[in-house]
């Protein structure tokens, strides 16, 4: 590639990461900080809201990985006494920290290349 590469050094190796189910994309950079708000927030609509997304998108989003994954990675809690509201499973947090490293090990690949790409 340097061979064709002008001046291969103001050049970068770049990509996106997610990972694809036989249906549907599962969990990516948005899905990943959809989950990551609604940890912090506590609510669908407050993670929403602070992504400047619809909430009908984050609930379709919430519902496709919740479909996919072999337990809930998302719980909700309809309105009452204590209010609504919805919070990370055991295993949504565990899919936040997988992917997390994931996106790290991928970074950490993309860093090399650049590295090999400048020679």
């Amino acid at each position: 590639m340097k061979d064709v590469l002008p001046d291969p050094v103001t050049f970068r190796v770049n990509g996106r990461l997610w990972i694809e189910g036989p249906a549907d994309r599962f969990l990516g950079i948005g899905r990943l900080e959809l989950l990551q708000r609604i940890q912090q927030l506590g609510s669908i609509s407050k993670a929403a809201k602070a992504m400047n997304m619809s909430y009908k998108r984050a609930w379709e989003l919430v519902s496709s990985m919740n479909t996919q994954a072999r337990v809930p990675l998302v719980s909700t809690q309809t309105g009452g006494q204590r209010g609504g509201g919805a919070h990370l499973t055991a295993a949504g947090a565990q899919a936040v920290a997988d992917f997390e490293a994931l996106q790290l090990r991928f970074q950490a690949f993309v860093e090399a290349e650049t590295a090999r790409l400048h020679g």
